[in-house]
């Protein structure tokens, strides 16, 4: 979308190029120059040099004739999400300890982070579920009707919770039930005072889940790990009264060693002859 420079460092080109790249998705997975241009809201010759200047590099690549191309993104946008993954460890640290958690509750299990008013996964270990939501890393899902939300939201300053709150949704997702304002303040304040947070079938219908907060080792909450079922296969007691004891040891121990592998000393190596 058209933008405004901020600041002096603000490289504009950049930004239409991310534009470009986030007007796909699942309801427009290929589109014609003039879409793209639309949706991005770039003039066509722009559109066009981002498109050229994307296929080249390997992200996105066009089919059809000539005159009538068609362009779609390639899997190697997924190098992008995957890269921020990497780069918090979060993924390395915390995979075992949820394959341990989904093999003992035979539930799916996943972590997300907060990014303005959504959530955004970053990890999950899933179970094949007959009924289930289409969830994979990098899904995003508006933070208040869910527990993953609850528990993120809960954990930030009356000021950040304003601002988090303030920006609309880019989820493309409409929960199934939106809590009053005042009923939401109401609930952070119990998430914040208990440590867990419970959404019932708030997001959609038959889908209830318990999340906890994941903290790193100087107690910061980084992120929050969840787990998943179906309303039909269980029930808001077995979810909180047995889900919820492991959940709490499993994030208690993602936290532990996330906090040592804070602490292992990180070497630089210095170049051969310096």
């Amino acid at each position: 979308m058209p933008r405004k420079a901020t600041t002096p460092d603000f490289i504009e080109a950049l930004a239409r190029g991310l534009d470009v790249i986030t007007a796909f998705s699942a309801d427009r997975p290929e589109m014609s120059l003039s879409q793209v241009a639309q949706t991005a809201g770039l003039a066509r010759p722009t559109a066009r040099r981002i498109l050229l200047t994307l296929q080249e590099l390997g992200y996105v690549r066009s089919s059809g004739d000539p005159g009538a191309l068609r362009y779609a993104l390639t899997p190697r946008v997924l190098d992008l999400g995957v890269a921020y993954v990497r780069s918090t460890g979060l993924w390395e640290v915390a995979r075992p300890h949820m394959e341990r958690l989904v093999a003992r509750t035979g539930e799916s299990c996943s972590a997300a982070r907060l990014d303005g008013g959504d959530i955004v996964y970053v990890a999950r270990v899933a179970v094949p579920k007959i009924v289930t939501l289409a969830v994979q890393i990098g899904t995003r899902f508006p933070a208040p009707a869910t527990s993953l939300g609850k528990v993120l939201l809960a954990a930030l300053g009356p000021g950040e919770l304003a601002a988090a709150l303030g920006e609309p949704s880019r989820a493309g997702v409409v929960p199934a039930r939106n809590l009053p304002d005042e009923q939401l303040a109401a609930e952070l304040r119990e998430v914040r005072a208990r440590g867990w947070a419970l959404a019932d079938e708030e997001l959609a219908p038959g889908i209830r889940s318990v999340s906890v907060p994941l903290r790193d080792g100087e107690g910061r909450v980084i992120a929050a790990l969840n787990v998943n079922a179906h309303a039909a296969e269980t029930s808001v007691e077995h979810l909180v009264g047995h889900h919820l004891p492991l959940l709490l040891q499993t994030a208690g121990e993602i936290g532990t060693d996330l906090a040592r592998l804070a602490a292992v000393p990180h070497a630089t190596l210095e170049p051969s002859g310096a």
